[in-house]
């Protein structure tokens, strides 16, 4: 059924109530309040590979665009910006950049005396590293291969074996007969997934 929507008297379309009517593209910047922009600008552009972007020039404030990797960084200054704190937790709020090098990053934040920690995610028989740091005012930053790691649908990977669809020929697990690896049974799981939201019945 569709839906009239009006914004302060005017119409501006219809929308349909689901969920391939949604309008939004992708994510197009984070916005970090900073110290100095100088020096956050050159961390970005010489850790992360970031370039300098043409920002409007009506703001009164000072701040920078970056943008690289499919993604914006806008940088707002403030002086008053309180210091975060120096320890580095993954758990934290953060920012993560998929990477194909993560020795030339470790490399480079040796260099300008960057401190840094690393973890380990196993799941399902791939690993995935990860690299943890913060910029100059304390925002953490991820660096990962995170690729590797299917992207699976929360609904099409369960943590125990259900019976398969009578209609889908289910590949046999090397596991037990009560679990087994998402990564292992990736295709099966997103052929399930296709069906369901394609409306296929068989």
């Amino acid at each position: 059924m569709a839906t009239q929507v009006v914004n302060g008297g005017r119409e501006i379309g219809n929308q349909k109530d689901d969920a391939s009517s949604s309008p939004f593209l992708s994510l197009n910047h984070v916005s970090y309040v900073c110290r100095s922009v100088p020096t956050s600008v050159k961390f970005y552009t010489d850790v992360l590979g970031f370039v300098l972007i043409r920002r409007p020039s009506s703001f009164d404030f000072e701040g920078a665009w970056l943008f690289n990797h499919g993604i914006g960084i806008h940088l707002l200054e403030m002086e008053t910006t309180p210091a975060k704190t120096g320890v580095i937790n993954p758990k934290d709020n953060h920012i993560s950049f998929q990477c194909t090098d993560m020795d030339l990053i470790i490399l480079k934040l040796e260099k300008m005396g960057i401190k840094y920690v690393t973890a380990l995610v196993k799941e399902g028989g791939v690993e995935v590293n990860q690299l943890f740091f913060h910029d100059p005012d304390g925002y953490m930053i991820e660096i990962c291969n995170c690729h590797v790691l299917p992207v699976l649908p929360i609904t099409s990977c369960p943590t125990k074996k259900h019976k398969p669809l009578p209609q889908i020929n289910h590949p046999k697990s090397s596991h037990d007969e009560t679990s087994y690896s998402c990564g292992e049974d990736e295709v099966w799981m997103m052929d399930n997934l296709l069906i369901d939201m394609m409306g296929i019945s068989f």
